[in-house]
């Protein structure tokens, strides 16, 4: 007699590995946002929160014609969010997590560039804003075609446009030297979503490495590469987490695969000196 299929849940990686494998189109931006905040509170509701961006959205949507150019919508947009909602800037503690975790932003209304985008590019999402991710060095902004061109936005800064000149100003105060305008508009390219979610995990990672917290750090990095496993950085960096955490047979199979991704890095040499230690501390285990 066949048995009866499993009923169990989907654990958080699953539900996370699912959602990264579907077509970018397809996934859901807001609940992949509110999936790694789930990893850090686990009895966080991610329907309510979705809910509540649905009722922003609502909110300001009953205000608009569906005639309304996009200008108009994005004027309206910025209104709601920044002038009315209050969501504005975390400047005072730029690199506290909560920032990262969009319940957080929701509930506080505070953030970063990314954390507030993806709620900007949401809300715009539902009232018509064909809205996209731009990954701008420095730091990440929106932007939106429109009748007479494009126009990017700076929803860190209350959904400010950037001209071309203020781009290239921002772009010399990352990297120096004169910057051309072929040169902003080759870094005007939309970010995907997988590629949004990445650009998250990553601030996490860098926040909880620099506190040297290796323990919230690892799940976020296992997340990454479900997002690009074959990051070879990737695998690098959390290979060294391994090793701090002295797990060291993860440690070999990371660094071993890191080697055979990136086998001509720079670091390599001293990779395959890490593996040797790391080979006799994993034998003394057996």
């Amino acid at each position: 007699m066949q048995q009866p299929a499993s009923t169990r849940p989907p654990s958080l990686d699953e539900r996370f590995a699912h959602l990264v494998a579907l077509p970018d189109e397809q996934i859901n931006l807001a609940e992949g946002a509110l999936l790694i905040a789930k990893s850090a509170y686990a009895d966080l509701a991610i329907e309510h929160y979705l809910t509540r961006i649905e009722s922003l959205a609502r909110s300001l949507g009953e205000r608009l014609d569906s005639e309304d150019p996009i200008a108009t919508r994005i004027g309206a947009l910025n209104q709601f969010l920044f002038r009315e909602q209050g969501f504005g800037p975390n400047a005072e503690d730029y690199y506290d997590p909560r920032n990262s975790y969009l319940n957080d932003v929701l509930e506080r209304r505070i953030g970063i560039p990314i954390s507030l985008s993806i709620l900007y590019m949401e809300i715009g999402r539902r009232i018509g804003l064909p809205l996209q991710g731009v990954p701008f060095p420095g730091h990440f902004l929106v932007k939106c075609p429109l009748q007479q061109g494009l126009v990017v936005l700076d929803v860190y800064s209350g959904g400010m446009s950037l001209t071309i000149k203020d781009l290239q100003q921002r772009l010399r105060e990352v990297r120096g030297g004169e910057v051309s305008r072929a040169i902003v508009a080759g870094m005007l390219t939309a970010a995907g979503h997988k590629q949004i979610l990445a650009r998250m995990l990553r601030n996490l990672k860098a926040i909880h490495l620099e506190k040297r917290d290796y323990l919230r750090a690892l799940p976020v990095m296992h997340w990454l590469l479900m997002v690009a496993p074959e990051d070879a950085a990737e695998v690098r960096d959390r290979g060294m987490a391994y090793v701090e955490l002295e797990c060291f047979r993860a440690a070999v199979t990371d660094l071993e695969k890191y080697l055979q991704l990136s086998p001509a890095a720079n670091d390599a040499e001293e990779i395959r000196g890490h593996l040797i230690e790391l080979r006799r501390n994993a034998a003394r285990l057996n």
